[in-house]
């Protein structure tokens, strides 16, 4: 199932903050998974081998961590954003190295853009 926290309303931000939702709704807000130590070396593991899991072998890693496909899927996503931010970090660390300027504006972006794709919401 789900794990649900408090309820937030329009009355918890105030009916100012959030004008759209006034009519006073509950809506239930999840709770961020919480991996083990043993969950998070083995998803590790899993990523330096391939940094996609798809069909079974999701689903079989799903199983053996005791965690859902939702679960392991979302934390695939959010880890190929990391890994793509660190690797930008690296490339733009290496061309300072050799006194080469590139343009801020386009790795800033490209950042941004998958950073927006951070899904930290699980099942």
């Amino acid at each position: 199932g789900l794990e649900l926290s408090h309820c937030v309303g329009a009355n918890s931000l105030g009916p100012a903050a959030v004008p759209w939702r006034s009519g006073g709704t509950c809506k239930m807000k999840r709770v961020r998974t919480v991996f083990k130590p043993e969950q998070l070396e083995r998803l590790e593991q899993e990523f330096l081998k391939q940094q996609y899991m798809v069909g079974t072998e999701r689903v079989d890693l799903a199983a053996t961590l005791h965690l859902t496909e939702t679960q392991v899927k979302v934390w695939f996503q959010n880890r190929r954003i990391k890994w793509r931010k660190q690797s930008m970090e690296q490339k733009a660390t290496k061309l300072s190295q050799f006194g080469v300027i590139q343009p801020a504006t386009a790795d800033l972006t490209d950042i941004k853009d998958h950073e927006e794709d951070t899904v930290d919401v699980e099942l």
